[in-house]
């Protein structure tokens, strides 16, 4: 049995599809055929039920697929290990942000360059649950997002920051100067909000439940850098936290003064598993950073 062959397993096994997998494999098909082949030889037992138009994973596949996953994911472990004997000369960082972590996260990036230019930084925008799901497959070694109401016993979840939601508005804005804002005062203005499922719009969504307000909502939008422009460029108002507008220009960010208003910013890892010594030096870094030191939030 080879790591090979179990690779060509998981990915067919993931994808039910022998063309699919050999296209996001950049083999052949007939190479992964005869893998597969070879190793249901060697285990004496079919892994997939095949016909014209299905593949399907038989029962000792299906058992065979989680054993093969962790199998793979030790491998890669293991190799990642003596890679970072290198004193990280070389390697891959791979991280998740969610929108709202951008302006946080971007200065330390360009100061991780610098001290370690031999390690490439994959990076991944996307919003809380995808993060989650890449942690749980190994494709992320870390996942920059706001603490989720609902834990998960495979992460670990390490405070960075508290912050609070806000009304973020243009500087021409007539909340532009105000300290704080009530849920009353912000019903009266036009609202861009993010996307459904987005963590602010879960944060502003829990704050109001049950509040007898009407809010004016003309925009939702999934894009943090289109809803920043929006509210460069109109008297709208959008719903994010202070932590967003860090290093932005010509935005600001109006606490909403409402009881139990904090955002948790959090690093999220996998729990009981390796982290690589890049992934320590980054996290390192940015509680260091001069975006979390010397901003308020």
């Amino acid at each position: 049995m080879e790591l090979r062959q179990l690779k060509y397993f998981i990915k067919v096994a993931e994808t039910l599809n022998f063309s699919a997998a050999a296209k996001e494999l950049f083999v052949t098909q007939s190479a992964i055929a005869q893998q597969i082949m070879r190793l249901e030889q060697e285990l004496e037992q079919p892994l997939f039920e095949r016909s014209s138009r299905q593949v399907l994973l038989t029962e000792a596949g299906r058992l065979l697929l989680p054993l093969a996953i962790k199998t793979v994911n030790n491998s890669q472990e293991c190799k990642q290990q003596l890679i970072d004997l290198k004193d990280m000369k070389t390697g891959e960082l791979n991280i998740g942000v969610t929108y709202s972590f951008s302006s946080v996260v971007s200065e330390t990036m360009l100061d991780f360059f610098k001290m370690y230019p031999g390690i490439k930084i994959n990076v991944m925008y996307t919003h809380m649950s995808r993060l989650i799901d890449e942690l749980l497959k190994h494709n992320l070694d870390i996942a920059l997002a706001f603490r989720p109401s609902d834990t998960n016993p495979s992460i670990d979840s390490q405070i960075l920051f508290n912050s609070h939601l806000a009304a973020i508005v243009n500087e021409y804005h007539p909340l532009a100067d105000k300290k704080s804002v009530t849920l009353s005062e912000l019903s009266r203005y036009n609202l861009a909000l993010p996307s459904r499922g987005l963590q602010a719009r879960n944060a502003f969504e829990d704050i109001v439940a049950g509040k007898d307000y009407s809010f004016h909502i003309k925009v939702e939008i999934n894009n943090i850098h289109m809803l920043f422009r929006l509210i460069r460029n109109t008297q709208f108002a959008t719903v994010l936290s202070e932590s967003t507008v860090v290093n932005e220009q010509g935005v600001k960010a109006v606490k909403i003064d409402e009881p139990g208003n904090v955002m948790v910013g959090c690093i999220h890892t996998l729990k009981d598993a390796y982290l690589k010594e890049s992934a320590k030096e980054f996290i390192r870094m940015l509680r260091h950073s001069a975006a979390l030191l010397h901003n308020a939030i």
